[in-house]
């Protein structure tokens, strides 16, 4: 007999989801500790207007809380290969070094010697600072500067990376409000041989207003697309939109057998301590 949708939501995709935060969200992981469960896995963004020692204590302040921490790395936004291995060597000084989220980065011209996230990964230094886990981006439903043909491209080749230097790795995708298309894009992901496990990027609740500016700047979907699968009204910008009904379709449709390993990673764009919150009491109540 198939587990229920409900089911499904609490044993299943809701089960070890994972969080992001900024390196100046630290009060609020703080506050939200109560409502994250023990071992979870935090990403700690790379944002320009931060500075390294930001970042690291942010990733140091995620294990002093009894998480994970993930820091990023943002390929082109290092200046130099020294600027990598002073923050690798810091993380390794911290014990908060062993998983990192490797992306090329939102500069349209590299600051220094790496354009990419492969390139990143392909200079080994991930290694030698002891990471053990490498996360990578997926875009489900594009990425607004790069064809589809290359994001493709660099997905195979960075999974090709990993396993030639005995990294594990993970995919963690871009936000998206369209079940059905998230979906599609991980079938194929497997139907090309790629099997890392994947971290659905979901938004956590979060005003209407907010959702829709940061969907604009992504690329994902339109306004009224968007409102229509994701369940608002654009009447009502000044409400607030949780992922209720993505959260119950994604339980609904997925099938290990076609899809493989899928898991949830929320984007804390309404708080981390809203997000926490909302997440322990829609499992609850499935």
């Amino acid at each position: 007999m198939s587990p229920t949708p409900e089911t499904a939501l609490r044993t299943g995709v809701l089960r070890d989801f994972s969080l992001e935060m900024t390196g100046k969200d630290v009060t609020g992981l703080e506050d939200a500790r109560s409502a994250i469960p023990a071992g979870t896995r935090v990403n700690v963004t790379y944002l320009g207007n931060e500075d390294p020692q930001l970042r690291l204590d942010a990733a140091r302040a995620v294990r002093r809380l009894g998480f994970v921490p993930v820091p990023h790395i943002s390929a082109r936004r290092l200046p130099t290969r020294e600027t990598l291995e002073q923050y690798l060597a810091g993380l390794r000084a911290d014990g908060a070094g062993e998983d990192v989220f490797v992306i090329g980065g939102d500069p349209s011209t590299p600051h220094g010697p790496y354009p990419d996230a492969l390139s990143v990964i392909r200079s080994g230094l991930l290694q030698e600072y002891g990471v053990r886990h490498v996360g990578i981006s997926g875009y489900p439903e594009g990425h607004p500067a790069i064809a589809d043909h290359a994001l493709w491209g660099a997905l195979a080749d960075k999974q090709a990376e990993l396993e030639a230097q005995g990294l594990a790795g993970s995919i963690i995708t871009q936000f998206g409000f369209d079940v059905d298309v998230v979906l599609g894009w991980v079938r194929q992901v497997r139907e090309v041989g790629i099997d890392l496990p994947v971290r659905i990027g979901v938004p956590g609740p979060a005003g209407v207003r907010r959702l829709m500016s940061y969907a604009a700047r992504f690329g994902v979907g339109t306004s009224a697309s968007i409102a229509k699968k994701y369940g608002f009204s654009l009447a009502n910008l000044m409400g607030t939109a949780g992922p209720d009904r993505f959260l119950r379709g994604l339980a609904a449709d997925y099938d290990p057998a076609v899809h493989g390993e899928v898991k949830v990673h929320f984007y804390t764009f309404g708080g981390i301590k809203a997000t926490a919150e909302w997440a322990a009491r829609f499992k609850e109540e499935g």
